[in-house]
């Protein structure tokens, strides 16, 4: 019987070694993968991977907060940030508007759950808007994935979801909007059949849940 990976591991920053596994892992399915050194290096390297003026949707992302990617999207102006003009509209007399508009973004950055070392994204949602642009919608995905994010395998993966992303995700919504979270969705990613699609900016450094 397998002894359980206790929870401190789901905080701690994975050593160069594993973060090479992940990265050779992901570029043999498909993904576009750097690794860099941390939040600051993926906030400049973001800058450079989106053309001005793109429409860009960011999913609900912690990491994208923490980094400043989130209000260098949304409130540079130097995009057309899909967010603020989807919070703008009427969700009683807009929801196909607002439902579309989130699919099928140019681009689409937010972050994982957990990436593991045979080559997999996970992402679990309570609403699961950001997940249409994720697995298909989006001409292009980027995700920041922080060095605590890097799990073994796909079982250890969905058990980070549950015993560690959660508990702290509900903790967010409740304080934000008065109620908890939920893995209403999961979606995972095993590969990425269009050259190109999707990038993964996995850091050296843990950043977000």
């Amino acid at each position: 019987m397998t002894t359980p990976i206790p929870a401190a591991p789901f905080t701690d920053p994975a050593p160069e070694q594993r973060l090479e596994r992940a990265a050779a892992a992901l570029a043999a399915h498909g993904f576009t993968v750097e690794v860099l050194e941390d939040a600051a290096a993926a906030r400049t390297r973001i800058k450079a991977l989106i053309p001005e003026g793109a429409g860009v949707f960011t999913g609900a992302s912690e990491t994208l907060r923490l980094s400043g990617i989130d209000e260098d999207i949304n409130g540079s102006g130097r995009y057309d940030a899909i967010k603020p003009r989807a919070l703008a509209m009427d969700r009683a007399t807009q929801a196909d508007d607002i439902r579309r508009l989130l699919a099928d973004p140019d681009v689409i950055v937010g972050s994982v759950n957990a990436v593991t070392e045979t080559g997999s994204l996970v992402i679990a949602s309570g609403s699961g808007s950001q997940l249409p642009g994720y697995a298909g919608g989006a001409d292009r995905a980027i995700w920041v994935v922080g060095a605590q994010k890097v799990v073994p395998d796909l079982d250890t993966a969905l058990r980070r979801v549950e015993e560690h992303c959660l508990p702290l995700e509900s903790a967010r919504t409740q304080e934000a909007y008065g109620w908890p979270s939920a893995i209403n969705r999961l979606l995972i990613l095993n590969a990425e059949h269009r050259p190109g699609r999707g990038t993964v900016l996995l850091l050296r450094e843990a950043i977000g849940f």
